[in-house]
C-alpha cells in the first residue's frame, strides 16, 4: 500500500486511514486507486469481518485535490468522477461487511459524501461536513445527491448543496446525517470499538441487511417485502443463526463466524 493510504488488519477489522495530512487528505489519483485497492482487499480477506475508515491529522478528507483537477495534463473531471469516486462508492455499498467511518475533522465535497456512504458514521465533536461543490461551480458527486436527501430530507439536502453551509458534527447528528458524536480525544477509540463490535456479530446477517437497505432505495413496498422474505430464509440457513439460537438456549456467549 502506498503512503497515501495506511492499511492494517487488527481484531478482524480492516483499518483504512487516508494519509495525505499536509493536503487535508484531499484525493489525488494515487490515493483514490489505493483506497479502491484497500476496499478490494477488505472484501476478499477472510480475516476481515468489518472495515473502519478514518483520516490522518486534522481533517478527514477535504475532497478532491484541485491542483490535480485543474492540471491540463491531469486526468480531468470525467475520469476523476468515473474512475476515482464512483468505484469507491460502489465498493463501499457492495461490500458484504459493515463499514464504519470515523470523521476526525472536516469532511468536504467528495470526502463528506464518501463518509456518508458508509454504514455507520461517528464524528469528532470538532468535525464538520460541507457540500463544497457549489462554491466552485460544481455539482455534488460521490453519491451526494442520492444519499444525503435520504438521510436528512429533500429540503435540507437541497439547501446544504446549494448554499454550501458548513454543518458542525452536533448539527449533523441532530438532523440524522450521522449516527453518533464523540469527544475529539475519544473518537478513534469509540469508532474502532463499534467496528470491532460489528466484526464479532453475525456478519452474514448484517451483510444481508445492508443488501436490503441498498435495494430499498428503489424497491416498491411489495418488492421489499418479497426480498425480506427471501433473505430471511437465507439468513435462517446460516451458521450464525443456528449458533445464535443455540447460544441463547444454552445461556452462553455465541461465537459467530460470518457464515
Amino acid at each position: 500500500m502506498s503512503d497515501s493510504i495506511k492499511y492494517s488488519v487488527e481484531n478482524s477489522v480492516s483499518k483504512i486511514v487516508l494519509n495525505r495530512p499536509d493536503k487535508f487528505n484531499s484525493f489525488n489519483r494515487e490515493m483514490a486507486f489505493q483506497l479502491q485497492k484497500a476496499l478490494d482487499d477488505a472484501a476478499t480477506n477472510k480475516l476481515v469481518r468489518a472495515v473502519y475508515i478514518t483520516g490522518e491529522g486534522k481533517a478527514f478528507c477535504a475532497g478532491q485535490d484541485l491542483a490535480e483537477a485543474m492540471d491540463p495534463s491531469g486526468p480531468g473531471i470525467q475520469k476523476i468522477v468515473e474512475e476515482h469516486y464512483n468505484p469507491i462508492i460502489r465498493k463501499i455499498r457492495a461490500l458484504k461487511k459493515p463499514v464504519v467511518c470515523g470523521v476526525n475533522g472536516v469532511a468536504a465535497g467528495a470526502g463528506a459524501n464518501i463518509a456518508l456512504a458508509c454504514d455507520v458514521v461517528i464524528a469528532a465533536t470538532s468535525s464538520s461536513f460541507l457540500q463544497a461543490f457549489s462554491k466552485i461551480g460544481l455539482i455534488p458527486d460521490s453519491s451526494g445527491t442520492y444519499i444525503l436527501p435520504r438521510l436528512i430530507g429533500w429540503n435540507r439536502a437541497s439547501a446544504l448543496m446549494m448554499l454550501g453551509d458548513k454543518v458542525p458534527a452536533a448539527d449533523a447528528l441532530q438532523m440524522g446525517m450521522i449516527y453518533k458524536v464523540a469527544a475529539d480525544d475519544k473518537l478513534q477509540e469509540e469508532a474502532m470499538n463499534i467496528a470491532v463490535t460489528l466484526s464479532n456479530m453475525p456478519t452474514k446477517g448484517i451483510a444481508l441487511t445492508k443488501e436490503l437497505l441498498n435495494e430499498s432505495f428503489h424497491n416498491t413496498l411489495d418488492m421489499q417485502l418479497d426480498m425480506e422474505r427471501d433473505l430471511q430464509v437465507e439468513a435462517a440457513n446460516s451458521y450464525d443463526y443456528n449458533e445464535g439460537v443455540k447460544a441463547f438456549l444454552e445461556k452462553r456467549k455465541p461465537e459467530f463466524k460470518g457464515e
